[in-house]
């Protein structure tokens, strides 16, 4: 029997995103849909594409459910140049991707305001996982003295 797929709010769900973050990826492109009537569904497979990696069944999440501890954070940094921002985008991102699949899910996204020439991070993950973020961040922007 084939997979339903899934809907916008279940897919939140799966990836611990808000649903207007899932929306915002299904209209930039970055996660393919089927419009059907006024909303979205999602397929496995292309889910799976977005994520790289196998979707476990919402069932099979509830069964085996643990505590779970996350932080969400926003880190703010201006007068940075686009060239740096980028270094620093691509290095984090780097460090997100290297993980192990039994690894906790580490979210991290990037937005630059070329006009006031700031960045910021978004980190969702686990508190000791963004915690490292931090400190990596701390690392590689070095703050006016």
């Amino acid at each position: 029997m084939p997979q339903q797929p899934y809907s916008v709010e279940q897919v939140a769900n799966l990836l611990g995103l808000h649903v207007k973050t899932v929306r915002n990826y299904v209209r930039d492109g970055r996660l393919k849909a089927v419009r059907i009537g006024k909303q979205y569904r999602i397929a496995r497979e292309d889910l799976e594409a977005f994520m790289g990696g196998p979707v476990e069944p919402p069932a099979a999440e509830t069964a085996r459910r643990r505590r779970h501890v996350e932080a969400s954070s926003i880190v703010q940094i201006d007068a940075i140049s686009p060239g740096e921002m980028t270094s620093l985008g691509n290095t984090l991102m780097a460090a997100a991707a290297s993980r192990t699949p039994a690894d906790r899910p580490l979210r991290i996204e990037t937005v630059y305001d070329e006009e006031r020439a700031s960045m910021k991070i978004i980190v969702v993950g686990g508190v000791t996982d963004t915690a490292e973020v931090f400190r990596l961040v701390t690392t590689l922007v070095k703050e006016p003295t």
